[in-house]
């Protein structure tokens, strides 16, 4: 993984440079977006990963397919990513840039994992916790993980928050054992 972000980064850097100073955030997050699920789908990354298809074709594929949904800027971008062999780190290009657009936009990602699936409620609380907490608007998406027995865990950047039921017992062992 932290491969495939050191290969991405320059480009989702460059990107992101592109969308500040044409104030095209929004544009290039759904070219990205649409890009992404293009080459996510089966028969393109098949395509895409046999050596036998020139890369003029793959790049002649995605375009096509794309059609005049995307910007000259992003199919240059498209060529840039096949002539050097980069389309399997599209979507990893993808993630960096929405943490660049958020970061822009004073947003902050959350991932929230619990053991049970949160109502909209819930998770709205949560939320406006989250908000309070680090003094940012902040935009969660969940995820269930019934091993964590109950609680939960927030990912925000690279702090995690662990009120899991599991994560106490995991403490509690580390404490008896010392």
């Amino acid at each position: 993984m932290a491969e495939l972000t050191t290969i991405a980064r320059p480009y989702a850097e460059a990107v992101a440079r592109l969308a500040k100073d044409g104030g095209s955030w929004a544009a290039w997050s759904d070219a990205l977006s649409l890009l992404a699920s293009i080459a996510a789908d089966p028969q393109v990354s098949e395509l895409a990963g046999n050596p036998d298809v020139p890369g003029d074709k793959m790049a002649g594929l995605l375009l096509a397919v794309a059609g005049d949904r995307i910007s000259a800027e992003a199919r240059n971008f498209v060529l840039l990513l096949v002539e050097n062999k980069r389309l399997a780190v599209l979507p990893e290009i993808v993630r960096l840039f929405e943490e660049m657009k958020a970061a822009q936009e004073g947003v902050l990602e959350a991932r929230v994992i619990t053991a049970f699936e949160l109502t909209t409620g819930q998770l709205s609380g949560l939320v406006a916790k989250l908000e309070a907490r680090f003094g940012q608007k902040v935009t969660a998406t969940q995820e269930v993980d019934a091993s964590l027995i109950g609680g939960v865990i927030v990912h925000v950047g690279d702090e995690v928050l662990d009120a899991s039921v599991r994560g106490k017992i995991a403490e509690m062992a580390a404490t008896l054992k010392a």
